[in-house]
């Protein structure tokens, strides 16, 4: 019997090196688990028929000696993640049947390892929400508990890996969408810094916010996939050359800063607060220093994203319009196809953020909130900027609050949206963040602690996340 629940890449890897079972025993443990537990968390949409080949594949190499760290690891690929001859529907109705004829970048880094690309996971309809409630394949469950959400946009990531019907997962995000699922379901998750992970062949929802990111257990597991996806894609005109990697330095002073003012907000739940005092405790412990420091201007996050995000969605979402791809509603009038396709199509949330969105674009509107929004975004940036001159990183609890009930926030739009605040800083200036389990609420819910670093420097997060870990 394989010990899913404490297996790593690393110790997945040993034995399948060494033969203690083999790639076909290894993804059909997961599979079992998946027939057990899926039909009531709903983490996975469709199951690829081809693992048998890719199964072969991998074992080939084991057999042939070029198997590499993530050869035959079963894995979770988020909806919105183009995988070659599957269906990529974003959890949307507009894409049902949409078939991916590439695949993306991650994909096809990834593949050059072999590892086992499981299926598809749920998640909120194009990636618009912080719960998976808004699927039009029906809601996620949170597999700690099974009355409350996962989190989103990549809950059917996180519910995947938590559950164990995956090791490790892909996951996106756009504000949060990898970190808060993760913090709700015990998880490790990275957001990588913009441009460090390509774009390429991702259904795209804010294109100057979307990052594609990492879930697992663990921080190691975390950092091995991140390492196999990152690099530079000429196909993606956001992508960081190499050169430019090379150039960053790789010095950690071990100081950390806490934005005492941006934790004063309303709707801070007492015991993520409690929980995130005593995260601070153990990491003086561990030899950091951690210190108070101001930054006002990171208080203006949230209302910032919600203004561009939202203008980039109704860009984004204009393709979708019935008569070049996916879903498409008969009509004699070209407006009338328009309009019956998204309005079948598209979900409430989508439908209200590009409505919104339209609306900050509008002439009379654009330069009142869309071209003040791109300013005090680039003050965000400034101020990150010259903090990190001095810092490694600065720390916030991942949520504002433990996992929520199914439903309690999904008719209360601004209440799922404050899910958002301390993430949003990092998407806005394209920065690293990772979100490590940080403990428990006294109902046994999962808390997670925030590291945000500069720009590039993954390394930062790993290190500080790996003797974060130890004292949990």
């Amino acid at each position: 019997m394989i010990d899913l629940k404490n297996l790593t890449i690393e110790k997945a890897h040993q034995s399948l090196s060494k033969g203690e079972y083999t790639v076909t025993e290894l993804v059909n443990a997961y599979l079992e688990v998946i027939k057990e537990k899926n039909k009531e968390i709903n983490a996975y949409l469709e199951i690829y028929n081809d693992i048998d080949n890719q199964i072969k594949k991998a074992e080939e190499m084991f057999k042939n000696g070029t198997a590499t760290i993530l050869t035959g690891i079963p894995m979770a690929v988020k909806d919105n993640i183009l995988v070659k001859g599957h269906i990529a529907s974003a959890s949307s109705k507009i894409l049902s049947n949409y078939k991916a004829t590439y695949d993306s970048f991650v994909i096809k880094k990834l593949k050059i390892q072999c590892p086992i690309f499981i299926g598809r996971t749920n998640m909120d309809e194009f990636a618009m929400g912080s719960s998976t409630e808004t699927s039009a394949y029906g809601v996620t469950r949170n597999p700690i508990d099974t009355t409350r959400v996962p989190g989103g946009s990549s809950g059917g990531s996180a519910a995947a890996v938590a559950s164990d019907m995956a090791l490790v997962a892909l996951g996106t995000e756009t504000c949060g969408s990898i970190r808060q699922p993760a913090s709700f379901c015990g998880l490790v998750g990275l957001k990588p810094t913009y441009g460090a992970v390509s774009r390429s062949g991702i259904i795209a929802m804010g294109s100057s916010l979307d990052q594609v990111g990492t879930l697992g257990k663990t921080v190691d597991d975390v950092e091995i996939l991140f390492n196999a996806i990152n690099g530079y894609d000429p196909k993606d005109s956001t992508s960081v050359p190499d050169i430019q990697r090379e150039s960053i330095g790789k010095k950690i002073n071990k100081k950390i800063g806490i934005p005492r003012g941006f934790l004063k907000g309303e709707g801070i739940d007492k015991e993520v607060l409690e929980n995130f005092e005593e995260s601070c405790k153990k990491l003086k412990k561990a030899g950091y220093e951690v210190v108070d420091v101001e930054l006002p201007s990171i208080g203006y996050s949230l209302a910032v994203y919600y203004i561009i995000m939202p203008a980039e969605v109704s860009s984004n979402l204009a393709r979708y319009d019935g008569m070049r791809y996916g879903l498409s509603d008969d009509a004699s009038k070209i407006f009338d196809v328009y309009a019956k396709s998204r309005g079948l199509g598209f979900g409430k949330e989508v439908r209200r953020r590009i409505l919104l969105g339209t609306y900050i674009l509008s002439h009379g509107y654009y330069d009142a909130y869309y071209n003040t929004a791109v300013k005090v975004r680039q003050i965000i940036k400034n101020e990150l900027l010259a903090f990190f001159n001095d810092f490694d990183a600065f720390i916030t609890p991942t949520v504002p609050f433990p996992p929520f009930k199914l439903g309690e926030k999904l008719n209360d739009p601004m209440a799922m949206y404050l899910s958002d605040i301390f993430s949003a800083p990092a998407n806005l200036a394209d920065l690293s963040s990772l979100s490590v389990p940080a403990g428990k609420t006294k109902d046994g819910l999962p808390l997670g602690l925030q590291f945000t670093a500069p720009y590039l420097r993954e390394d930062i997060l790993f290190t500080i996340g790996k003797d974060f870990e130890k004292l949990v």
